[in-house]
């Protein structure tokens, strides 16, 4: 997968001493040290995209079986006996946290 990005003077970016994008160290890669935001300013996560997001490949996340080796059955009612003892809340989203996330049932 590439990642292309334009800058005034390809090859280097606005201001050298403000330079968190580096060359990866697996070929055609870039790395950025810091927080990604796309139509957004003030990003809280490594990357927020505020909008839609267009993936043409696959996305892996840790809960993805491709990711997992070994699975196998376990005993029902032992788990059973362990989510009886889980705290169990509800909750409401902070006012902030909703507007900016366009959460309107909080």
């Amino acid at each position: 997968q590439n990642i292309f990005s334009q800058a005034s003077n390809p090859g280097q970016f606005e201001n050298d001493s403000d330079v968190l994008w580096q060359r990866g160290h697996v070929p055609e890669t870039i790395v950025y040290h810091g927080r990604v935001g796309i139509n957004t300013d003030a990003p809280d996560e490594a990357l927020v995209v505020c909008g839609n997001a267009k993936v043409m490949g696959r996305v892996m996340h840790p809960s993805d079986s491709r990711a997992k080796q070994n699975i196998r059955e376990v005993d029902t009612n032992e788990q059973l006996r362990r989510i009886t003892q889980m705290r169990l809340v509800e909750y409401d989203y902070k006012p902030e946290f909703a507007s900016v996330m366009g959460i309107k049932d909080t």
